[in-house]
């Protein structure tokens, strides 16, 4: 009774971890676009708060949503795939801002969303539904 009540709860942070990987890309997208080809927003966009925090807070929906799911559907795959992502995030902020890192970032978040929509799937699975009972 209790895991059916906190089942949306899991999909809901897949769908805002979702949400954020997406965001993240188009800050990655508009920061190349304005500041390389316009030359404004560099201050703001190429900040290193930004992808500091924006990766703590992946770093946590992803923890809580996949991992959950991980441990509750004892399913590797979201989560292998999740984690690579949030490596290539980590490599991000270790390289000089720039292209280097809006491509690492971009297949990071390519991935974590990819894990959390595999944790999504899975959930809505016929397997899932026999074995776990959600």
């Amino acid at each position: 009774m209790l895991q059916r009540a906190i089942n949306p709860i899991r999909q809901r942070l897949d769908r805002i971890g979702i949400g954020l990987s997406g965001l993240c890309a188009l800050h990655c997208l508009a920061s190349i676009v304005l500041v390389s080809g316009l030359g404004i927003g560099g201050e703001f966009f190429l900040a290193p708060d930004i992808h500091r925090w924006g990766l703590v807070v992946a770093t946590l929906v992803a923890a809580v949503a996949i991992g959950w799911g991980a441990l509750r559907h004892r399913m590797a795959m979201p989560f292998v795939i999740a984690m690579t992502g949030l490596t290539f995030m980590g490599a991000a902020l270790a390289v000089p801002h720039g292209y280097k890192e809006a491509v690492l970032t971009i297949i990071g978040v390519a991935l974590v969303s990819l894990g959390h929509i595999l944790n999504m799937r899975h959930c809505h699975s016929t397997a899932c539904k026999e074995r776990c009972g959600d």
